[in-house]
């Protein structure tokens, strides 16, 4: 009796798609539809794109606004006040003033000294040797042409920032006969220029005029 024995087919079967290989190539289409839209040629992405464009735009926009209105107090804020602006010069009536007095005035929050020097205090001040001060100025170059009797000055130790003495009556005008500080010792003569102490250079002559006989304008 004839054995018959059963063989195994080697016959390979039909692959089956797995799950995976199915979605992808179900995206396919849509991939393609995405990079059509990238390219232009319109689409929900390339309206998303476009959105996001325009939000960005709009907030670079608004934050250089706010950056403006920001600026703009900052920028009020170093312009001069309307006090200051008031007091950017002043008149002064000097007829008062009589020959070896002197007053003190303010100006832009300074104080200033007008001294009215009499005909030996303009000679003694003339005759100076400019070469030998440590500021050379003659009389002449802090005054004004045919008004060499009114020194005016900035009542401001060159020194520190002091008020010199000198102006008031009964002050001491030091050994020069001008103004004196003391608080380090510094000396003016009476042309108000540095003559001994730590003081670097005389007192400053800010810029005046004459606007009459009498008047003066500072500043």
């Amino acid at each position: 009796m004839s054995t018959v024995k059963k063989t195994k087919s080697t016959a390979k079967k039909p692959a089956v798609q797995k799950p995976a290989v199915q979605k992808a190539a179900a995206a396919a289409p849509v991939a393609a539809q995405v990079t059509a839209s990238d390219n232009g040629h319109g689409g929900a992405e390339g309206s998303g794109v476009r959105r996001r464009d325009f939000i960005h735009i709009a907030t670079v926009s608004f934050a250089g606004v706010g950056a403006a209105a920001v600026a703009m107090p900052l920028v009020s804020q170093m312009s001069a006040s309307a006090d200051v602006l008031a007091l950017a010069s002043i008149e002064v009536d000097v007829a008062a003033i009589q020959p070896g007095q002197a007053i003190k005035t303010s100006w832009r929050k300074q104080p200033v000294f007008i001294r009215n020097l009499t005909p030996a205090e303009v000679e003694e001040a003339s005759k100076v040797d400019v070469g030998s001060l440590r500021d050379p100025q003659t009389l002449a170059d802090r005054t004004k042409p045919g008004k060499e009797n009114w020194l005016i000055t900035l009542g401001v130790c060159t020194h520190l920032g002091c008020v010199p003495l000198g102006a008031a009556a009964g002050e001491v005008k030091g050994e020069y006969g001008g103004y004196f500080c003391p608080c380090h010792g510094s000396h003016y003569d009476t042309a108000a220029r540095i003559r001994k102490g730590p003081a670097p250079t005389n007192l400053v002559v800010p810029e005046f005029a004459f606007i009459s006989d009498t008047v003066v304008k500072i500043g």
